[in-house]
């Protein structure tokens, strides 16, 4: 095999197609060599000169019979003065092994230190945006304005030249630092939830998810579907595949709309544009909602600022009402507006009643009683026990039970009077040694609004959020209801699955309470 390809571990150095010879092993890429025009027998078969004056060869080839091709380098500028012939074919034949976008991939085929931003603006500029296209500028054949203008030893002097430069500046070059491992691009990863952030992709794409299944299993082969080649009439088939194919184009194309205003707009920032809402009022937030089907006509500051239009008109808007209701009830100075403004928000909270019975039920409610020594209803239902009432005049015990007994009834009452409760302490909660208390909010701990403010505390001193403590609290109120109410603290540390200090203070905890029994 006549041709290897040199790959290196660093883009942008050598790098390209190497020749060497089939008989010496010698590298002939900057020469002059001699290929086997017999490719069913020698495929990519060279020789250097010095081995075909002599006659020499291997494997199939003979070369007698075998006939032979003398292949120059072809390092001579045609379209740019400095890309050689040589170069454009590399860099064709690099596109078409690794597809248009592999720069990097590209340069390296390309060799000669070039890099994947130079190899890509010398594409673009040379056959893209020639003046010319498809063919780049000067693709004549009879066009010899750069070998006539730069001739060929100068030429691979520059070129020598430039490679010995890049190769210098290489080695002198600082070590690049090292990448850091990237995000891995899954739903997790972001505060939106589905969005994967290293793709730029949904999990579920919000319009036409199922987009690619009309077109999964169609498959199209060359020629295929061509009713009359000289007219290019389709069959009816393929005029089918052909629209479905359309209607796919047409869902991609919505996809990348929706997705182009959320990275305009910037409304992947979920937690940024939450707290900017917070800052509004509602007729604020409900104005900006209102105007949001804009921004898809909008860049982002443009829909910036026109939102800023918008509540500077309303800002105005309301001012003038408010400026037209002072003048209505006769008011001249802002220090009078004032006044009505903070008395008018007091007459709103508190209604007038209406009925004469309704005021004077308002103004009795009004006075103050006095202190009733009897315990209120409301407090009787939040106290650690219920107290027995009489119903339908009968007695408290009733008279099965002996007048004399001292039975204690269930809801702590014996003989229709309250047993006296004795006021439970405080449960001293201290933070764990060598620990600092979190500091808990609604914002950064979720249901922390269904614990009591003592749960809230040990939450706090142990450092525990609430979802993982009402978790540990369900199972250890389940474990205890199969016991029979009551647990051990071993037992209720093993079912915890954390630190043993924390979990015998919750246990402690829990029995102060009275919620689980000690074994």
């Amino acid at each position: 095999m006549g041709m290897i390809k040199k790959k290196t571990a660093v883009r942008g150095t050598e790098g390209g197609v190497k020749y060497v010879c089939d008989s010496c092993s010698a590298d002939i890429t900057s020469t002059v060599r001699i290929r086997c025009a017999n490719t069913s027998v020698c495929p990519d078969y060279d020789l250097c000169v010095t081995c075909f004056s002599e006659g020499k060869a291997t494997r199939e080839h003979d070369p007698r019979t075998h006939q032979y091709q003398v292949i120059e380098q072809h390092s001579i500028p045609i379209f740019q003065p400095d890309w050689g012939a040589d170069e454009e074919l590399l860099l064709l034949e690099g596109a078409e092994t690794y597809g248009l976008g592999s720069w990097a991939d590209i340069a390296d085929h390309i060799g000669g230190y070039r890099t994947k931003d130079e190899v890509r603006d010398h594409y673009y500029d040379t056959y893209v945006r020639s003046n010319t296209f498809p063919l780049p500028e000067h693709a004549a054949p009879e066009d010899r304005t750069y070998i006539n203008k730069i001739p060929r030893e100068e030429f691979q002097a520059n070129k020598k030249r430039r490679i010995e430069q890049r190769k210098e500046a290489a080695k002198n070059a600082t070590p690049a630092t090292p990448k850091q491992k990237p995000t891995a691009s899954v739903p997790a990863c972001h505060e939106v939830q589905g969005f994967m952030p290293g793709r730029l992709e949904f999990e579920t794409e919000l319009v036409f998810n199922d987009a690619e299944e009309a077109v999964q299993h169609m498959q199209f082969e060359p020629g295929d579907g061509v009713k009359d080649p000289s007219t290019g009439e389709l069959e009816p088939e393929m005029d089918l595949k052909m629209t479905v194919m359309d209607i796919y184009n047409s869902r991609l194309t919505a996809r990348v709309e929706r997705k182009k205003v959320l990275f305009e707009h910037q409304l992947l920032e979920y937690r940024k544009n939450v707290n900017q809402d917070k800052k509004r009022s509602k007729e604020e937030r409900d104005l900006i909602n209102r105007a949001k089907p804009f921004a898809r006509m909008m860049k982002h500051d443009d829909f910036v600022e026109f939102c800023k239009g918008l509540e500077y008109e309303q800002n105005l808007r309301q001012a003038i009402a408010q400026l037209q209701e002072w003048r209505h009830v006769q008011i001249g100075d802002l220090k009078s507006g004032e006044k009505y403004e903070t008395e008018k928000a007091q007459r709103a909270v508190r209604p007038i009643p209406g009925t004469t019975f309704e005021r004077l039920a308002s103004a009795r409610a009004a006075k103050p009683t006095a202190p009733s020594e009897q315990q209120s209803t409301t407090s009787s239902l939040n106290g650690p026990d219920l107290p027995s009432r009489p119903l339908n005049g009968m007695q408290t015990p009733p008279s099965s039970l002996s007048p004399n007994s001292d039975r204690t009834l269930a809801n702590g009452t014996g003989n229709g009077i309250l047993t006296p409760q004795p006021n439970r302490p405080k449960f001293q909660s201290n933070p764990l040694p060598g620990t600092v208390p979190l500091r808990l909010t609604n914002e950064n701990a979720p249901d922390l609004h269904i614990l009591s403010h003592e749960e809230r505390k040990l939450c706090s001193d142990l450092r525990i959020m609430p979802k993982p403590y009402l978790a540990i609290k369900e199972t250890m109120f389940r474990e205890a209801t199969k016991q029979g109410g009551s647990l051990k603290k071993k037992a209720a540390r093993d079912l915890c699955k954390i630190d043993v200090n924390k979990g015998g203070r919750l246990f402690d905890f829990f029995v102060h309470n009275g919620w689980i029994a000690k074994a």
